[in-house]
């Protein structure tokens, strides 16, 4: 007798009688890992450019990582896809980003299949495909792979971590966070920091202090069962924080500027081997200005942007170190395979100024250099969110062309090292062309296990990517890839048999008026030299590939729009809070990620809250956003006051506290009176008490932090309230309401005023 158990979906093998004794029990076969079979541990790095790591001729100190180099393989010709997300859906899918569902970052539903902003369920994970071959699977860092509107306590959860394969999840979920102050998740629950800044707490120390955790607690626990660790940092996208012992060692140190630098670590990379002889160093990218042209004033802030990204590298290369030494410790180093790599290349949001605000890119504007130099004594610290400028950037990528979100070299040819002691028969550079897509299918070979034609009952599409198993034992070996696209934001790339065409997309403009660029790469190292003059016929023929492979892979339709304004701009999913036109919060709420608060930017808005404040009370009653931008309703000196950040200037409307300790209702009511201004006034029981123009708001973002009751949950919106702590309300908060105008500016109000 056989039946099937609707609990397990299982069909039962043994016999089921009226009484145990005269049935005849069956077990499921429980799958074990292949014995030996080696640990993954893929360590990810975030805008890390090609020549920034020590092993590749970077000036920051990375003797850990570079341990890891001499004792393993160095790649030269690997590839991502130029963006932070879309690298992660194919590295942990082995499948093109765009065919699974994720054409740019995870914070927007265009409405097309290849834009949803989340990994279709026909495409697992690596995490899925390891747990029947008993591994177990943990992640540890940033994910930003789960839509920005479902990232709130109430999910759904089914793009988090421990939807998409894994046992278990700490670090954070966003593109970015606060290294001091960041906004943290465990499994599937939001937590604080287990300590604060004062007390010394950084991301990348707690990022290690769990990773180790976790591999202590699986070798002492399930000591013959092997490991998949997925560890991407934070670092090194902005912004560019670190303990200010660091930020003192790089002092100076960078002080004859982008362009000596930028030669010295060419000749670097030669002499290492990790670039040919002969390669070029490209002309400097547009907006980029020659160093000795630039004024004291300018070099010195240009400079402490620099320092503070050293700083941060370095920072990260220690706390990597002790995981490294962990593994070591607990004797799974040698059939560990690690690789390390970054996501794209070194980034070129902190535009010609560099940046002490993530807020200013995100809505397309950019800081005056002014406003940098009156900031420049934060950079690197707890009070700045600053990302170099793109000749730093440059210096970066160096020898390669571009950056981040481009598809030419700079934004997506990348460092990747391979270490595997037990597994490796030898060490050095590695130059075949492969891509992110790749890494899937290696762990599938190096176990030698096949991809999984179905998942949780889901079949799965096919894999896309390459082995690179082949070239671990040997440098020579050809490569087996055939051809390779890019796309993001309209960029355009093809990679085919030792040849690229690649076409920047001037954003806006027609695609037909791009100019497609031919390099010859397996001889021209860095993009240096255009051949598209002399080969159009073969400029002609990669060009209708790339159309053919942009079919195959679901690619288009073409969007060049950034994240923020498809945010702004798409449908919410049905489940979203964007869809809500009213929200009511309260107290003990856990904290809202921005992409799942209420969307206030350009639009009429009311925030009314009912409280209570005892005499002496004081505090945040609500706010949405940090540092950089973002508004705030607090308690303070016998006043209540409302304050709105914009680029840290602040826009404040306050009025007398009643006395008495009875209920007080208080209405801030933002009422826009044009495209990107309006007017703010706070009422106190029904009475106005005060008003102000507003002659400028966010267009599409205010902050990577999110909305707070009772408190300032990260980086203070308000610098009345810095170091305090969060600036706990100390009365009572009976609820708050947010209730969102229709008056929301569309596409066509920003193109008429642009």
């Amino acid at each position: 007798m056989s039946i099937t158990s609707d609990t397990v979906n299982e069909v039962f093998k043994g016999q089921i009688g009226r009484t145990y004794k005269d049935s005849i029990p069956w077990w499921p076969e429980v799958k074990v890992a292949k014995e030996d079979s080696p640990n993954i541990l893929v360590v990810l790095f975030d805008d890390l450019g090609f020549g920034s790591l020590g092993c590749y001729g970077g000036d920051a100190e990375t003797p850990n990582i570079d341990r890891l180099a001499r004792g393993g393989l160095q790649y030269n010709n690997f590839h991502t896809t130029a963006l932070c997300s879309p690298t992660r859906a194919s590295l942990l899918t082995g499948r093109d980003h765009h065919a699974v569902g994720m054409s740019i970052i995870a914070n927007a539903d265009s409405g097309f299949p290849s834009k949803r902003g989340a990994i279709r369920h026909n495409a697992g994970t690596l995490a899925d495909m390891l747990a029947p071959e008993g591994y177990n699977s943990y992640a540890v860092g940033k994910w930003h792979l789960a839509p920005a509107d479902q990232l709130s306590a109430v999910g759904p959860f089914d793009h988090w971590p421990l939807g998409r394969g894994f046992n278990k999840f700490y670090g954070f979920l966003e593109a970015l966070t606060d290294q001091f102050r960041p906004s943290l998740v465990r499994d599937n629950q939001h937590v604080e920091p287990p300590r604060t800044p004062e007390e010394g707490y950084t991301l990348n120390e707690d990022l290690a202090d769990n990773a180790c955790k976790f591999l202590t607690d699986h070798v002492s626990l399930a000591p013959n069962k092997p490991f998949f660790m997925y560890y991407a940092l934070g670092a090194m996208h902005s912004p560019h924080q670190a303990p200010q012992e660091y930020l003192d060692k790089y002092k100076g140190r960078f002080d004859e500027g982008w362009d000596v630098a930028r030669e010295r670590r060419l000749k670097r990379q030669i002499e290492m081997g990790v670039v040919p002889e002969g390669t070029k160093l490209v002309p400097r990218n547009e907006g980029v200005e020659p160093w000795n042209t630039l004024s004291d004033d300018q070099k010195r802030v240009y400079c402490k942007f620099e320092e503070a990204y050293a700083a941060f590298l370095d920072h990260s290369d220690k706390e990597l170190g002790r995981v490294f030494d962990h593994l070591e410790k607990l004797g799974k180093l040698d059939n560990t395979i690690i690789f390390l790599m970054s996501d794209n290349g070194a980034s070129q949001e902190g535009q010609i100024h560099g940046s002490t605000s993530t807020t200013f890119y995100e809505n397309m504007d950019a800081e005056s250099f002014d406003y940098n130099l009156e900031r420049i004594d934060q950079i690197g610290t707890m009070y700045a969110k600053n990302n170099y400028p793109i000749g730093w950037a440059q210096v970066e990528n160096t020898p390669l062309r571009r950056y981040k979100q481009n598809t030419h070299a700079g934004g997506v040819q990348d460092p990747l090292i391979v270490h595997w002691p037990k597994g490796l028969k030898d060490t050095g550079v590695r130059s075949q062309f492969h891509h992110v897509m790749d890494i899937v299918p290696t762990v599938l070979e190096v176990i030698d296990v096949e991809a999984p034609s179905q998942i949780k009952g889901i079949p799965q599409m096919n894999i896309h990517g390459t082995s690179m198993k082949y070239s671990f034992d040997d440098a020579d070996a050809p490569t087996r890839k055939n051809a390779q696209i890019f796309e993001m934001f309209g960029h355009r790339a093809i990679w085919h048999d030792g040849w690229k065409a690649v076409a920047y997309h001037k954003r806006y403009s027609d695609y037909e008026d791009d100019q497609w660029e031919l390099y010859h790469v397996a001889e021209d190292f860095s993009e240096s030299t255009d051949l598209a003059q002399k080969e159009p016929e073969r400029l002609r023929k990669l060009v209708e590939l790339w159309w053919a492979e942009a079919g195959r892979y679901d690619v288009l339709p073409l969007d060049d729009r950034g994240f923020a304004e498809r945010r702004a701009m798409s449908r919410p999913r049905q489940e979203s809070p964007r869809i809500q036109q009213e929200f009511v919060f309260y107290p003990g709420m856990t904290n809202v990620p921005g992409g799942a608060a209420p969307f206030t930017m350009d639009r009429s808005y009311e925030l009314a809250a009912r409280v209570r404040v005892p005499e002496g009370g004081q505090g945040v009653v609500a706010a949405c956003g940090g540092l950089c931008g973002g508004y705030t309703l607090y308690v303070k000196d016998g006043r209540v006051i409302h304050e709105y950040n914009y680029y840290q200037n602040m826009h404040r409307v306050e009025g007398d506290l009643p006395t008495g300790g009875d209920w007080i209702d208080i209405l801030y009511k933002f009422d826009k009176t044009g495209i990107r201004r309006g007017e703010g006034r706070l009422f106190i029981n029904g009475q106005e008490v005060a008003k102000t123009a507003l002659p400028e708001t966010y267009r599409y973002f205010m902050d990577w932090e999110g909305f707070s009751l009772g408190r300032d949950a990260s980086s203070p919106v308000s610098p009345v309230y810095e170091g305090k702590q969060g600036f706990a309300f100390t009365g009572e908060i009976d609820r708050v309401r947010i209730t969102l105008g229709e008056d929301i500016a569309g596409p066509n109000d920003y193109e008429s005023q642009d």
